[in-house]
């Protein structure tokens, strides 16, 4: 899963003290966790093996364990990091977007869909980490839900959402991208983004436009 975070794993992405400290260390942390992202992607964290991540990386066993402790970790790293892509995907979008906060909120979803069909493991590995991982499956959403929630209330207070809005409709802004993106991107991609995009963006605008 290459992605334009390839240079800047932040200080958590291996565990504590492992941590890379050149851009070889850093490129070498990327490969692992993209060959995690394949292998858990795969098989599953429970059949999912060291071993396999490292042939898929194309390195040693012994650089795994320079960077993580176990394949735990590496699956929480994994989570984390995925969580972070995401984020670095749609942040461009919304940023990008012009219209006011519905057209934001139609670039964002439009940009996670196409990546979410790009990479369909993230949906099989997030579901796991309820059971593997709990603190982190709660943080991937509780962290989504919230930068929604902001974005909402300040459109808000620019007079382009209702002045109502809150983390009620962040979670549920959240919760429909997240079914979106498995039925459209994981089990069929038999439906345009732009399409699914317009419908959300016109569903939003008489739920919580200010021109109803």
């Amino acid at each position: 899963m290459n992605a334009t975070a390839s240079d800047l794993l932040g200080s958590e992405a291996a565990s504590a003290g492992k941590e890379p400290r050149t851009a070889r260390g850093r490129r070498t942390l990327r490969l692992i966790l993209d060959a995690a992202a394949e292998e858990f992607g795969a098989k599953g964290f429970h059949e999912g093996s060291i071993s396999g991540i490292t042939r898929r990386a194309g390195v040693a066993l012994g650089s795994f364990y320079t960077y993580f402790d176990s394949k735990d970790d590496v699956f929480r790293a994994l989570v984390r990091d995925m969580s972070e892509q995401v984020r670095e995907h749609v942040a461009p979008a919304i940023k990008g977007a012009t219209g006011g906060q519905i057209a934001a909120e139609q670039a964002a979803l439009l940009a996670f869909i196409r990546f979410a069909r790009q990479h369909k493991e993230i949906y099989r590995i997030i579901d796991e980490a309820e059971f593997v991982d709990p603190e982190s499956f709660r943080m991937h959403y509780a962290t989504t839900a919230e930068r929604i929630a902001k974005r909402l209330q300040a459109a808000a207070a620019r007079g382009e959402v209702r002045e109502d809005v809150g983390e009620v409709h962040a979670w549920a802004i959240m919760g429909m991208n997240v079914f979106l993106g498995l039925r459209y991107s994981v089990w069929q991609e038999d439906v345009d983004p732009e399409a699914i995009a317009d419908t959300v963006a016109q569903m939003l605008a008489r739920g919580i436009g200010t021109g109803r």
